[in-house]
């Protein structure tokens, strides 16, 4: 009797090892900055799931940091931009995609819109990860999302690898001023930008019968055809894989996004935004 117990609580203390062990080991974001300026990468992590730390931190220039992720977590990373901390209060800001959290630390706050984000679901339906580069919040950096390793699923590279600040359309630009000018960090989305239902596929436009591309989106979809555009882009944006290890790359370098996701377009050549039609599908009711 004795026997079978210890038995037991061996068995027991050894699949617990297991499970811990695959869920700190299994799975690692190497996060790399690319710009040529300091980027401070935010994390946030979904509902109910284990979390990551830490949940910001500075990335210079040329730099990469690796982060050790729990094999079921979810949640989301993005890059902040012209960041400081103001010398009487210590009260740290980014002009894009701060978290408003005071800190650089995250500590929980998700992005302020505009921001790009790299969206990820680990080990969910199936065992596959899902991820995507997502502009539905707005574009402040080009970002690639590379899986390595992976034994299922595509396993395919996706990003948004233009700068799209300087070709942002007016309406949507954000500027930030340096010194005695001011110059684009970031492109609002439209529904940022005119909180109007249509764009923001809310109240009676929340489904994907009722929510189509606007003109912006199709902007966005046109620089970035692998990335979210507009909140119902899924069947050309979600991208699987299974037992992979992730690279996240802030401003990924002309030959990589070429080599990854193919030509790599200039901003001059982007469709100017239609100002007479911006929405696209079925003409609006009410």
């Amino acid at each position: 009797m004795v026997r079978l117990l210890f038995s037991a609580i061996f068995l027991s203390l050894l699949l617990f090892t297991f499970s811990l062990f695959s869920e700190v080991q299994s799975t690692t974001f190497k996060i790399v900055n690319k710009c040529r300026r300091t980027v401070w990468p935010g994390i946030l992590t979904g509902a109910d799931r284990p979390a990551l730390n830490p949940t910001g931190f500075v990335l210079k220039s040329g730099k990469s940091r690796t982060l050790r992720v729990p094999r079921s977590w979810s949640g989301r990373v993005w890059g902040r931009t012209h960041c400081s901390g103001d010398p009487t209060t210590g009260k740290f800001t980014c002009a894009t995609a701060d978290c408003g959290s005071g800190k650089v630390e995250c500590a929980g706050a998700g992005a302020i819109p505009p921001a790009t984000l790299a969206e990820f679901t680990l080990n969910g339906d199936q065992g596959l990860d899902f991820y995507d580069v997502s502009l539905v919040d707005g574009y402040n950096l080009p970002m690639l999302i590379v899986a390595k390793g992976g034994t299922r699923g595509g396993c395919s590279a996706t990003g948004c690898l233009i700068d799209l600040n300087g070709a942002c359309p007016k309406e949507l630009s954000v500027f930030h001023e340096n010194g005695s000018r001011a110059h684009g960090v970031a492109c609002k989305s439209a529904c940022e930008a005119f909180g109007d239902p249509v764009y923001c596929c809310s109240e009676a436009y929340n489904t994907p019968d009722t929510c189509y591309p606007s003109a912006y989106s199709l902007y966005f979809k046109h620089a970035c055809p692998r990335s979210y555009s507009y909140a119902y882009d899924d069947k050309t944006s979600t991208f699987t894989c299974a037992s992979a290890d992730y690279i996240i790359i802030f401003c990924p370098l002309p030959y990589t996004s070429q080599k990854l996701l193919g030509a790599h377009k200039d901003p001059a050549e982007l469709p100017l935004v239609n100002k007479t039609m911006m929405y696209i599908g079925r003409r609006r009711t009410g």
